[in-house]
């Protein structure tokens, strides 16, 4: 979809972020979408089920779906889904698609462009869908983006890749503890200095770093997204000094958080 244009996409009148209910399912129909779908996980955990693959769902499972697809999905009570879907047609020839399933580990800017697209229509908005269509085309370019970049992983055996990755996932899920290198080794039942070498192997930068940027990325989700200010994000990230912070803060996204918020 790199090529298409933004006046070929057809905006189809299903979009919105909700909250799933305790009891909410999307049953499988008979017969299969008609149209695309951009599915995009904002929180929660629950299972995806796309053409007879399952999926374990979270923060930042994307996926695509497509016309032709056969799609159902359930949640945990407990932990909600917290959803955001837009239905769209193209109505020219696509070169390109992106893959039907990833989970996004930068998820800050493609969060905002989700926000955008629904905030267009939730009041009366001069030129809504013209902007909405190019919000769409820069959402499908990222999907293309990270479907086409290198992977980072090495050749190493699939149980410590997986090791590695659930530690990642483990630091994103919880940006707000002090996680020390000796714990997130002993929960990968690895030597801290092993560890720390495999991780950024696989990762591409140290836990260290890797912790920071997970942080303030929550950081700026809270500031954009959550009405919280500076003082209560830096404390519901663990940050004990609000100085410290906001330098942090500068020195990864270039700008303070008062000017992101």
């Amino acid at each position: 979809m790199l090529h298409v244009s933004p006046d070929s996409l057809g905006l189809l009148p299903s979009f919105a972020k909700i909250v799933c209910e305790p009891g909410w399912r999307w049953a499988r129909r008979e017969k299969p979408m008609a149209n695309f779908d951009l599915f995009y996980v904002w929180s929660g955990e629950g299972e995806v089920e796309v053409n007879g693959t399952h999926y374990e769902v979270g923060h930042g499972s994307c996926f695509l779906f497509r016309p032709g697809d056969y799609t159902s999905a359930t949640h945990h009570p407990q932990k909600p889904l917290v959803l955001s879907y837009i239905h769209f047609a193209v109505n020219e020839q696509i070169e390109q698609v992106p893959e039907r399933y990833r989970v996004l580990s930068d998820t800050v800017d493609f969060e905002y462009m989700l926000s955008r697209y629904v905030r267009l229509f939730l009041v009366e908005t001069y030129a809504a869908e013209e902007e909405a269509r190019l919000v769409l085309k820069q959402l499908l370019i990222g999907l293309l983006r990270a479907d086409n970049e290198a992977p980072i992983e090495k050749k190493v055996s699939n149980q410590l890749t997986e090791a590695i990755h659930e530690i990642a996932n483990y630091i994103r899920q919880n940006p707000g503890i002090p996680h020390r290198v000796e714990n997130l080794a002993s929960r990968a039942q690895l030597s801290p200095r092993y560890f720390s070498m495999k991780f950024k192997e696989l990762i591409g930068m140290s836990v260290q770093t890797y912790m920071i940027r997970t942080r303030i990325e929550r950081a700026q989700h809270l500031l954009m997204h959550a009405g919280m200010n500076v003082t209560e994000v830096a404390d519901a990230l663990g940050y004990r000094d609000i100085f410290f912070f906001s330098r942090q803060f500068k020195q990864y996204t270039g700008r303070s958080p008062s000017e992101i918020r």
